[in-house]
């Protein structure tokens, strides 16, 4: 796991001193990816550089040391990031005649590059990565992010400069960079909380989607390009899903199946040189990679996990049951109201472009714990995208076959006129089901909306107007939006599952994991999120994933073999803030300030009546009305607009 950076000049004239310079301060921006060390590369002929952070992983020795050129000198290559099967390329390569100088990945990646080409290369291996790749023979600039979009990659214009890095705040080490901020993209991050590719906050800049690679001519570089245009995808789950379609399956030759691709993934991302763990939150996903590791361990592993006063969104003592149970070295801490707020000032620095999940806050806090003990963490991620394990995958569908029979002209008054009784009514209607009347007004909004698309928008989003919050601006089309190449034979719960697959996993699961891990040096990765195991379980009916309204039957079996149900049963929680506790307590003040219509206004993006208003309503206690999301996404884009801009 490292950090990248690096640019090249479109000025043949660019004083290469100067250039040295620029790098060095581009990669010290993002010295927390790489404690372990750093490195620059200069083009003697060309006024191209590349640069490179270190958290050495893989063949601790300085053989590590990147950017790092092929053995025929042709290649250079900086690479952020592990190839989980490199073992089994190398062998492959070795059996061709070829010989390694190192033990690292990044040499077998290259190797597989020289000797197979590009896309082959890609196509063949399996890991988290983002690198930039310089042909020296065929002066190309190449690039390329893994399939799922773990490791994230931004390139755009610096004046006449093309730039790219880990993370934008190297682009602000570039002297020629503009910080201008693209009002469509910020129009995208107050709907969904979060910037979804190939867009990104800046305009002239843009986030590599997932499964994408781009190929630049530098002699024939244009500067101003919009360079989204140029991704080509070398892999795309809509079409192998479309492609390939349902298989036919007997449900226990799916559960080993299953099984056989999940422990495969897991010990090969058990492969490290340094210390390793995992996170165990109490969930099913956690808990079954744990069950997995200590299996496959010659000693406990060691857990982590983070707890709640608030028993709402504590976990930490099934957790903790689990881990007994496990035999793991386990460690817990105690989220307070003052750990988060301890948190909150750093998470524009944190996450240098605007991002609103709060589950950012206990995902750092929990990171810094491991680190105190590893250097690669294994995680539960991904796996409720691919198996069913969100809400709106399991109940949602259930409930729209129930109203979706009436024209949205009949259900839409209705559903408007039963929002009228307060929540409290309903509550007291059904005292036995906890937040009746939260439930009911989520169903009664539902009967509004016009289709299965709509429906989905409304789920993920934090403001339902996000043109009119955010002034002068337009909607952007995005991947999410495009659907094609999808397969017509999609189940509402698949369409769900898989616009979370290409959105929200890499746009907010994957952003705050990778930004909240590696602020600390920290390397997480997740066995869920291999891309043969995802694969795999898209060729199974939906049936073998979701029965009723209970999702992830494959892991459930397979969990229960190694844990007790009883220490596993219990509605999903969400890993996240108590937020509505806070916003009302301890961060109010904070809220008050940041929110107030003389802030708004100073800062000129946001409509400054309609979010201090939305904040006046949500403090009165409507929470039906404005939600705690909707409050911290404005929230994180003040306190990220005062730190960058």
């Amino acid at each position: 796991m490292c950090g990248i950076a690096g640019y090249f000049s479109l000025d043949k004239n660019t004083d290469r001193a100067q250039m040295l310079g620029v790098a060095d301060a581009m990669q010290k921006t993002i010295a927390h990816r790489g404690p372990d060390g750093h490195g620059v590369w200069q083009d003697p002929e060309l006024p191209l550089i590349l640069a490179h952070r270190r958290l050495a992983i893989i063949d601790l020795s300085k053989d590590g040391h990147q950017p790092m050129q092929s053995q025929s000198g042709r290649f250079v290559i900086s690479f952020n990031g592990e190839v989980y099967n490199y073992l089994e390329i190398k062998k492959k390569l070795q059996e061709a005649g070829l010989d390694f100088k190192t033990k690292t990945d990044t040499e077998v990646l290259l190797t597989a590059i020289e000797t197979w080409g590009f896309e082959k290369a890609l196509s063949k291996v399996n890991g988290m990565f983002a690198f930039a790749l310089w042909d020296k023979e065929t002066q190309q600039l190449r690039f390329a992010r893994d399939r799922f979009g773990k490791k994230p990659l931004y390139i755009g214009w610096a004046g006449q400069n093309l730039v790219f890095a880990s993370e934008l705040k190297a682009f602000h080490a570039h002297p020629a960079f503009k910080k201008e901020v693209n009002r469509s993209s910020l129009a995208l991050y107050m709907q969904y909380g979060y910037v979804c590719a190939p867009h990104s906050i800046f305009s002239n800049v843009w986030q590599f989607l997932p499964g994408s690679c781009l190929t630049l001519e530098v002699q024939t570089l244009r500067s101003g390009t919009n360079l989204s245009d140029y991704f080509q995808k070398y892999w795309d789950l809509p079409s192998v899903v479309r492609d390939r379609g349902i298989g036919s399956f007997a449900l226990r030759d799916a559960y080993e199946q299953f099984e056989t691709l999940l422990e495969k993934a897991v010990s090969q991302r058990m492969i490290s040189d340094v210390p390793l763990g995992a996170f165990l939150s109490g969930g099913i996903d956690s808990s079954a990679i744990v069950a997995l590791m200590q299996k496959n361990a010659p000693a406990p592993i060691k857990t982590f996990s983070i707890g709640f006063q608030e028993a709402h969104y504590n976990e930490a003592e099934k957790a903790k049951a689990i881990a007994a149970h496990l035999g793991t070295q386990h460690e817990e801490f105690y989220v307070s109201a003052q750990d988060a707020m301890n948190v909150v000032p750093s998470l524009a620095a944190m996450y240098d472009e605007p991002f609103a999940d709060s589950s950012q806050i206990p995902t750092h806090l929990i990171s810094k714990l491991a680190r105190q003990k590893v250097t690669v963490a294994l995680t539960g991620d991904g796996g409720d995208e691919i198996l069913g394990g969100y809400e709106r995958h399991t109940h949602i569908p259930a409930l729209w076959s129930k109203m979706s029979w009436a024209p949205q002209f009949i259900r839409q008054p209705i559903g408007i006129a039963a929002q009228f009784i307060p929540q409290s009514l309903y509550d007291k209607m059904n005292s036995k089901t906890p937040h009746f009347g939260r439930k009911m007004h989520r169903a009664l909004k539902l009967m509004t909306l016009k289709d299965q698309q709509e429906i989905y928008e409304h789920l993920l989003a934090a403001w339902p107007n996000p043109e009119q919050v955010v002034t002068g601006s337009t909607l952007p089309d995005i991947p999410l939006k495009q659907r094609v190449g999808w397969s017509k034979n999609l189940s509402f719960a698949e369409e769900m599952m898989m616009s979370d697959c290409i959105s929200y996993r890499s746009d907010d699961v994957m952003v705050k994991a990778d930004r909240a891990s590696m602020a600390v040096g920290l390397e997480l990765r997740a066995p869920l999120m291999d891309y043969e195991l995802a694969e795999f379980c898209w060729e199974l009916p939906l049936n073998m994933k979701i029965k009723g309204t209970t999702g992830k039957l494959l892991l459930r079996h397979l969990l229960k073999q190694y844990v007790p149900q009883n220490l596993t049963h219990g509605p999903k929680q969400h890993f996240g803030l108590p937020l509505d506790e806070w916003l009302n307590g301890p961060l109010k003040g904070w809220a008050n300030d940041m929110l107030s219509v003389e802030q708004l206004k100073k800062q000129n993006y946001l409509d400054a009546e309609l979010v201090s208003k939305a904040w006046q309503v949500y403090q009165s206690g409507k929470r039906d009305k404005v939600s705690a999301k909707a409050i911290w996404t404005a929230l994180m884009f003040q306190s990220w607009s005062q730190r960058w801009l």
